[in-house]
């Protein structure tokens, strides 16, 4: 017998999954009064510490600026044009950065730890209330230039946190977009082998 499809949540899945998935998107449209506390901030970092890692290699470091700090300031000029437009808006970002030296005989998953701890953060500020919208858009070359960091530190993607604001304070072609209908494959198109 087949379970019904969700339907009370935001994304209308196939089959029923934790309410907190069902109802994860990335909008662009953010509230730019809203604040995030520093202890919440502190608590989607502390998620993503705690993100599975081969061998517990732990193979990540994160950069976190809260909105009004120069740091906030030198992330989103290190964006892509577009994700400019609308960053300036969200409460935080944070660069994920791989750490593949820390990694040993571990080095293959690398990416894939900082994935692991990047969802982790996502699912944080979902608990939290929040939203996020994680970018590849950006220059990792002017991340590494702001924040000097050293030469085995590579940044791989910008998460953007804070409460959704669909006002008309949110540029229109922004509230288009984050009001568009969002669509997935079918799970028969992504399954290599049916169980």
């Amino acid at each position: 017998m087949s379970s019904p499809a969700v339907t009370d949540t935001r994304n209308q899945t196939d089959r029923p999954i934790a309410p907190l998935l069902a109802d994860r998107w990335s909008p662009r449209g953010f509230d730019a009064s809203h604040e995030i506390d520093r202890d919440d901030l502190l608590s989607i970092l502390e998620a993503a510490r705690w993100a599975p890692s081969a061998g517990n290699t732990q193979p990540w470091g994160f950069i976190a600026a809260r909105r009004g700090t120069p740091e906030f300031d030198q992330i989103v000029a290190a964006l892509a044009d577009f994700n400019q437009a609308w960053t300036p808006r969200a409460s935080a970002l944070i660069v994920f950065a791989s750490l593949p030296e820390r990694a040993g005989r571990m080095t293959a998953w690398v990416d894939y730890d900082l994935g692991q701890a990047a969802a982790h953060a996502s699912m944080q500020a979902e608990y939290l209330g929040l939203r996020v919208h994680q970018m590849g858009g950006f220059a990792a070359d002017a991340i590494r230039e702001a924040f000097d960091l050293p030469p085995g530190v590579l940044p791989r993607s910008v998460m953007a946190i804070g409460r959704h604001d669909d006002s008309d304070d949110v540029p229109a072609r922004i509230r288009q977009r984050d009001a568009s209908e969002r669509v997935r494959l079918p799970l028969s198109d992504l399954l290599i082998h049916r169980a």
